[in-house]
């Protein structure tokens, strides 16, 4: 029998604390306003702490992703159509895509950190490797004549910081979204 181990009360508020201080600095000034002293600092916790929770600032940004993205990866794995499992395959990757755009679009400084800092292994991340397991068994579904993992590389490749905060305005908040939905239709299309 697994035993699962249940996180001690502090630990839990530790981490809380630390992912609340890092998204503050993140709005204050981007991602190179954080380094885990400021946020250990930010946090009132010691900055061991915060080193032995995340390993380092991409650790550190990784989880705060991953914490955006945890609604998102549950929906997909166990939530309804058509986010979830027995949709048509094209409403699953548009439904898949508006979630996904909308926390790109709400996290687009997180993901310009993010990028910045997990450059080394960005196809290793555990976000990024969900999405792009999510895209492949839709683009190998819909499209079993194309290569779907390139495919999810590309779709995935259009979530970058820089160009989602450039096409973000207040009065059309959801552009990005509605572009990367008008994208894949057009992959999902046959001649």
């Amino acid at each position: 029998m697994a035993h699962q181990r249940t996180e001690r009360a502090d630990a839990v508020r530790n981490r809380r604390a630390v992912l609340h201080a890092t998204e503050q600095l993140l709005a204050e000034g981007g991602g190179d306003h954080v380094s885990l002293d400021r946020v250990a600092a930010l946090a009132g916790v010691g900055k061991g702490t915060v080193f032995r929770r995340f390993g380092s600032r991409a650790g550190l940004l990784q989880a705060l992703l991953e914490e955006r993205s945890r609604g998102l990866r549950e929906g997909i794995t166990d939530g309804p159509a058509p986010l979830g499992p027995g949709g048509p395959v094209r409403e699953r990757l548009l439904a898949f895509l508006d979630g996904l755009g909308a926390i790109a679009e709400g996290n687009a400084v997180l993901l310009s950190a993010h990028e910045q800092a997990c450059a080394q292994d960005k196809y290793g991340d555990p976000s990024y490797q969900c999405w792009h397991r999510h895209l492949c068994t839709l683009f190998a579904e819909a499209r079993p004549d194309l290569d779907a993992g390139f495919l999810a590389h590309a779709v995935l490749a259009v979530f970058d910081g820089d160009l989602i905060r450039h096409l973000t305005s207040p009065d059309d908040p959801r552009r990005f979204t509605r572009s990367i939905r008008q994208m894949a239709t057009a992959l999902l299309a046959r001649d």
